[in-house]
């Protein structure tokens, strides 16, 4: 780790008393040395890595890490603060800040000691020396592994051999139990990484899949057997783990850590595969088999789930897998003696299911949702623009043309437009299915992907549509995730997820969408529909406001994607209502207006902004065009209380404006190289030109007033105050 951190990129004294003011204080540094080339770029990525999670660890731990194209080579800062700063742990701030900078394509070996630092983080003998590092140098040699730890170092005589020979057998250990499921005894593994072979192990540990895990946990359990653990004759409880993070750097390897040592105290053999960036090695087949538990900490879907099913399953985030690993241990073993197995394949992932038990059903239900939206929104923009291309090419008739297979001309523009559209309608016709079938995938993994189609299906077949598939998608879940929790025998699970989940899940889901509550749904759709018809006037332009507000609130986020999904079930018919494409064409105008007021601000105002929004002003343009909201992110994670505001009321504007003008859009996205295919486009540029207007004048403002507060700090407002606290203050001032 010699390359990645030095004294430059330590910080003992940090000032900062924000996670963000922290992550740029120490990315300065980077910045400094050449590590990093865009400092706004890759704070950026931190924000949106942040965002996703907390990075903040109980200990007194935040480890701020993205994966970057502005990183030129795997580097990490470390920074000390006497205040602490909170990133989000449970138990409070954090006092120990590490940076993780990782280049977009880094190679397996740099991220391999990026998460054998990871693991010297579960260390207390590691944090508390570096508590009390006294110099910068001492630090990063402590992090680099050139010092051990004083608990590790000090010692009678041999302290230090004996450890470089622990951990070198266990690196050989480690090599041979991916091929046995007994694994063999092996000495206890020391607490932090030593230099030269210590390190070398250490790695190897990492890059084998942490199937050393195994070996240390045998070598537990035999030394509980002596103390009244389990006994000579008796094997201990087996569990196997997977972990894995969306970055891959450093909750992977933390949680593995965590499983490990939490087993080794309760006597359970743990063998934990890590699903890093590093890749990974997958857990041998007699390994699982033998396994009497199975623990997911995870927040991105676990690959080759089925390898697990079967087997009793705790499945939670991956920051419960570091700092409640002792408790999962023992659910996992309640669920064991209770029976209490998966009866198909194991439940679904945290991304793209409930979550942990610290989620409310709110959040459980939005994830549902949005887990059919995203599978649903590309067959949403392939068919919506194919049957716009059809009406453009073979005129407004092209939806009473006769099939292709009877009639088609290859000199003929209608043939040509005919056949496009109904390309376009056969997409269409997979919208409500897929969006029921991949909610239930959402709740219930791949067993609920058969009876949510099927639902899909009826909802399309008795006129329920977009509801009646929302509906679908939730029962057929609901209905797999019950069959999931009947105890089931041994000898009927291999066939439970192909035959016996399918079977009985789509015979209820059938009858509850055919018998009894389709028609009511199918009701309520009618209504939904004829009132979006019946809209005109006021109700109309309040309508395309509050669209245009949900457009700009989180570029491309679930309130974001809530809009354009109701948008889009309007169009997604053979022949939709002038309302359903007025609404679609004041969605698509507001979507353009915060990418493409960003673009306009840099270049009136660009004194306001750093080089590297300049750069992105110029990228926004195209995106902005092209409706892609998300061009706008760069500009909203840098200064969000002034971008995000300035856009939504652009947005609410040009939504309005388009539905006064009676714009009208068939096609579901495009941008302004649709521009053809709207109704009264004249009127609708200019609407989308208001709300550019609009939010431009805004951001310049705000941003202007902002470039005035650190002339005001630099003047001496404080008399008391000296330079040093005047320089402190108008810093924090340029920050927020």
């Amino acid at each position: 780790m010699s390359d990645m951190i030095t004294a430059d990129l330590v910080d003992l004294d940090l000032s900062a008393d924000t996670k963000e003011a922290a992550a740029r204080a120490l990315a300065e540094r980077m910045v400094s040395l050449g590590r990093v080339t865009d400092l706004e770029g890759f704070l950026a990525d931190v924000a949106a890595r942040e965002a996703q999670m907390p990075t903040g660890l109980d200990g007194g731990i935040g480890i701020p890490h993205c994966r970057s194209a502005h990183v030129t080579e795997p580097t990490l800062g470390f920074g000390r603060s006497s205040a602490g700063i909170d990133f989000g742990a449970p138990d409070g701030p954090a006092d120990l800040i590490f940076l993780i900078a990782a280049p977009a394509g880094a190679d397996d070996a740099h991220l391999t000691i990026l998460s054998s630092l990871a693991r010297q983080l579960m260390n207390t003998d590691f944090t508390d020396a570096l508590r009390s590092a006294e110099d910068a140098r001492a630090a990063a040699a402590l992090i680099r592994g050139d010092e051990a730890p004083a608990a590790t170092a000090a010692g009678a005589g041999g302290d230090t051999a004996a450890a470089s020979g622990a951990a070198s057998a266990d690196a050989a250990a480690g090599s041979t139990a991916q091929d046995t499921a007994a694994p063999a005894p092996a000495p206890a593994p020391v607490p932090a990484p030593a230099p030269g072979p210590a390190a070398a192990a250490e790695t190897a540990d990492v890059t084998e899949g942490t199937a050393v895990g195994a070996t240390e946990s045998a070598a537990a359990g035999a030394t509980e057997g002596a103390t009244g653990g389990p006994g000579a004759g008796e094997r201990p409880f087996r569990v196997v783990a997977v972990t894995s993070c969306p970055t891959g750097i450093a909750h992977t390897y933390m949680a593995a850590e965590s499983l490990e040592n939490a087993g080794r105290e309760a006597g359970v053999e743990v063998v934990v595969e890590t699903q890093g960036s590093a890749g990974f090695t997958r857990l041998d087949p007699a390994v699982i088999a033998a396994a009497d538990g199975v623990i997911f900490a995870h927040d991105v879907p676990v690959r080759d789930k089925d390898r697990f099913a079967g087997k009793p399953t705790v499945d939670v985030g991956v920051k419960a897998g570091i700092n409640r690993a002792a408790e999962l241990i023992g659910e996992v073993r309640g669920k064991a003696e209770r029976g209490e197995a998966t009866s198909g394949a194991a439940p679904a992932t945290p991304v793209e299911r409930a979550g942990d038990s610290t989620e409310g059903y709110g959040t459980k239900l939005r994830k549902w949702l949005m887990s059919g939206v995203s599978y649903m929104v590309p067959f949403v923009a392939a068919g919506g623009l194919l049957i716009a291309l059809g009406f453009a090419i073979g005129g407004y008739t092209v939806n009473k043309a006769p099939s292709v297979m009877d009639h088609f001309l290859w000199t003929q523009a209608d043939s040509w437009g005919a056949l496009l559209y109904q390309i376009g309608v056969v997409s269409f016709g997979f919208l409500v299915p897929v969006l029921a079938g991949y909610i239930a995938y959402g709740m219930a993994d791949r067993p609920g992907l058969v009876p949510g189609f099927v639902g899909g299906a009826i909802a399309l077949t008795i006129n329920a549509g977009f509801l009646g598939g929302l509906v679908a998608g939730l029962v057929a879940g609901g209905v797999v995730m019950a069959i999931q929790r009947v105890r089931i025998p041994a000898a009927l699970r291999g066939i439970m997820p192909v035959v016996v989940i399918p079977l009985i899940s789509s015979a209820i889901v059938g009858f509850l969408m055919f018998v009894v509550i389709g028609k009511p749904i199918a009701a309520a759709q009618k209504g939904m529909t004829d009132w979006l018809n019946g809209l005109t006037g006021t109700n109309a332009i309040l309508l395309g406001a509050l669209l245009g507000l949900m457009m700009c609130f989180d570029l491309g986020g679930p309130v974001n994607k809530v809009a354009y999904t109701f948008a889009t079930a309007g169009i997604a018919v053979a022949s939709p209502s002038d309302s359903a494409m007025k609404i679609m064409a004041a969605v698509m105008a507001a979507g353009m207006v915060p990418p493409l007021a960003m673009a306009l601000a840099t270049t009136v105002r660009g004194r306001l902004f750093t080089q590297t929004e300049r750069e992105n002003g110029k990228a926004a343009w195209v995106l902005g065009a092209s409706f892609i909201s998300e061009g706008a992110i760069p500009f909203a994670a840098a200064d969000p209380l002034r971008v995000i505001p300035s856009a939504m009321v652009g947005g609410a504007l040009t939504g309005a404006l388009s539905m006064t003008f009676g714009a009208t859009l068939r096609a579901p996205h495009g941008g302004i190289f649709v521009v053809p295919l709207i109704g009264n486009p004249f009127f609708y540029l200019i609407a989308i030109a208001a709300g550019v207007c609009v939010t431009t004048a805004l951001v310049v403002v705000l941003k202007g007033m902002r470039k005035q507060a650190p002339e005001a700090a630099a003047a001496g407002t404080d008399p008391a105050a000296g330079p040093a606290t005047a320089a402190r203050d108008a810093k924090h001032t340029v920050a927020a």
